[in-house]
This record gives C-alpha cells, sequence and structure tokens, in this order.
C-alpha cells in the first residue's frame, strides 16, 4: 500500500486565497465578470481572430528576408537585373548592402497590416462557416472551405489593404534600383507618413486602393484553397487513432497547403504588385488596365513574367504557412479551453 502525505500550504499560498476571498467579499460580481470574460475570448469567432492575429504576426516575421526578396523580384520589368537568381546570391547582395535592416525592411509595417488582416481572415472564415453548417458546429465539405474562405479573404484585404500598399512602398524604396530616390525620401517620414503622402499626391483614398482588383481576384481562391488543402492534408497527416495530427502533421499541412495555394494563384500576386507601385517613377511601365498590363508583360516578358519572384516565394510560403497554422491551432485551442463549465 501507499500513502501520500498532505501538502502544506504556503504562507503566500495563504495570503492569495485570502485575498481572493476577500476581493469577492468586497466585489461579489468578479466571479461572474471572470466568467464572462472568459466566455467571449472562448467564443470560436472571437478566439479564432485573436489566434489569427498571432498567427500572421509569427508567420511573416519567420520568412521577412524572403518575403522581401519576393517584392523585388516581382517589381523587377525587362532590362532590370539588380537581383539575381539564385536566391542566396540575392539575399547575400541584400545583406550586404543593407545589412539585418534590409532583410527586415518593411516588416513591422508588414506585420501592422497582417496581424489585423489574419485576425479578420480566420474570425471571418469562422464566421462565414456558420452559414454553410448543414447543423451547428458539423463538418464542412471541401467546397463549403473554399467558399468560407474565399469570402474571409475578401473581408480581410478590404479591411487592411492600404497598409497591404504602404508595406510594398517601403520595401522596395531602399532597394538597389538608380531610380527610387524620390521615393526613397518620400518614406523616411515611416508607414504613416508614406501613407499620408499618398492620400495627398496620388489621388486620396483611390491612391490607397490602388491595385485591389488583381489583389482580391488572387487573395479569394488563394484564401478558399488554403482552407480548403489545410483541411485535406490534415486529415491525411492524422493517424489512424487520434483525433488530430501532432505538431509535425499540421506543420506538414500548412506548407502543403500554402505552396499549393500560391503555385495556383501567383500570376495575381504579381499584377497586385505592379500596380502598387504603378505610378512611382523610375520602373519602366505605367499600366492602365488589368488586361492591358496582362498583355504587356507576356509581350515583353514571356509568360515567366507572371511568375517572377516565385522561387523565393515558395521558400518563404511553406515555412510561413506551417508557422501560421500551428501558432493559429495553438492559440485558438488555448482560448477555448478557457471556456468555463456550466453553473
Amino acid at each position: 500500500m501507499s500513502s501520500t502525505a498532505p501538502v502544506a500550504e504556503s504562507p503566500a499560498r495563504d495570503s492569495a486565497s485570502a485575498a481572493s476571498i476577500s476581493l469577492k467579499a468586497v466585489d461579489p460580481d468578479l466571479t461572474a465578470r471572470a466568467r464572462y470574460w472568459k466566455n467571449f475570448v472562448s467564443d470560436p469567432v472571437i478566439a479564432a481572430f485573436i489566434a489569427g492575429g498571432v498567427a500572421g504576426a509569427v508567420s511573416r516575421t519567420v520568412v521577412s528576408p524572403l518575403e522581401r526578396l519576393k517584392i523585388l523580384f516581382q517589381i523587377q520589368n525587362v532590362g532590370r537585373n539588380e537581383y539575381k537568381m539564385p536566391v542566396h546570391k540575392a539575399l547575400a547582395k541584400m545583406w550586404r548592402e543593407e545589412g539585418w535592416r534590409g532583410f527586415m525592411a518593411g516588416n513591422g509595417s508588414n506585420c501592422l497590416r497582417i496581424v489585423p488582416y489574419s485576425a479578420v481572415q480566420f474570425g471571418s472564415y469562422n464566421f462565414y462557416k456558420r452559414f454553410f453548417e448543414d447543423t451547428p458546429g458539423a463538418d464542412l465539405g471541401p467546397y463549403q472551405r473554399l467558399c468560407c474562405g474565399a469570402f474571409a479573404g475578401m473581408t480581410s484585404v478590404s479591411f487592411t489593404y492600404p497598409l497591404d500598399i504602404v508595406r510594398t512602398r517601403l520595401s522596395v524604396q531602399s532597394a538597389s534600383f538608380e531610380t527610387l530616390k524620390e521615393a526613397a525620401a518620400q518614406g523616411r517620414n515611416g508607414m504613416f507618413g508614406l501613407m499620408a503622402s499618398m492620400y495627398r499626391n496620388e489621388g486620396g483614398v483611390a491612391a490607397l486602393y490602388r491595385g485591389i482588383i488583381p489583389t482580391v481576384a488572387g487573395v479569394a481562391p488563394y484564401v478558399g484553397l488554403n482552407f480548403m488543402v489545410y483541411d485535406t492534408m490534415r486529415k491525411f497527416f492524422t493517424h489512424e487513432g487520434q483525433a488530430n495530427p501532432d505538431a509535425w502533421g499540421k506543420l506538414a499541412a500548412g506548407a502543403s497547403s500554402g505552396a499549393i495555394a500560391q503555385t495556383c494563384t501567383y500570376p495575381f500576386d504579381v499584377l497586385r504588385r505592379r500596380f502598387q507601385i504603378n505610378t512611382m517613377k523610375g520602373l519602366g511601365y505605367q499600366y492602365t488596365s488589368i488586361s492591358g498590363a496582362i498583355r504587356q508583360i507576356i509581350s515583353q516578358e514571356g509568360i515567366a513574367g507572371l511568375y517572377k519572384g516565385i522561387v523565393p516565394n515558395l521558400l518563404k510560403v511553406a515555412p510561413s504557412m506551417a508557422a501560421s497554422w500551428l501558432s493559429f491551432e495553438m492559440t485558438r485551442d488555448f482560448f477555448v479551453a478557457m471556456r468555463p463549465e456550466p453553473l
């Protein structure tokens, strides 16, 4: 037989308990308020909103150098070759000329954008799910996830697009493109200074939403595919007898979903970046329409022009989406687990 000796209460624990009892005596609604906030943050939509913000910040910071390099490749039109493949040489050039700040250029504004973007995306996805569920809490089919993800993508990009266009400008202006000195001077006032300058000098609100049509056209299928493929791959990496995949399975599912979704929708991302800097002088193009931009890119740069930057993009999207989905699920599960037991 074995016996367990009683554990003596420490003085610190006694005083904490006494303080808790004292607070309850002074404020009898303390427990009710605590239950309210626990119920609030454990709601599926709210938990997904908070977890989405965390996931966005983690995923983008992890791959910031590759994200910036992708943008620099995307905006190089024919005749410009300041940044060349292979990727490691382009990264080495960035490091030699700009150091660590070059690797992280635009990441602050990117995180300011991606936190609300990712939060709205995951939160709105869980909101839209309710309209597609056969019964409350029922699992969705692949096409239902595709539709929910598309709506979530359009919602999130509409809310945060001005931050995205400013992030692109900040990523570009310090790069070694000879003719971007004017843009660099504009950006010295920071993200909000650049936003104000664009508003005053480039057409008001319309300037802050330049390129949103190709952006929405690319984001809707990308986010939809991301959610649909992730769910499919998540089941694939779930071992028999488990309800959910382990951490490595979630990482693999996230990496697969990001790579597939990005490859399918990448030309829209190139168009998005080109239109975002369409008014910047010295880059050699001034597009007037989406169809005209596509024709000009293909005629001058070939089909490959629509896939410029896809190599660093694929190198960054796999770890980015893996980190995003894993941190999202861990954070969401933490908040959902806070839901108090019914009285």
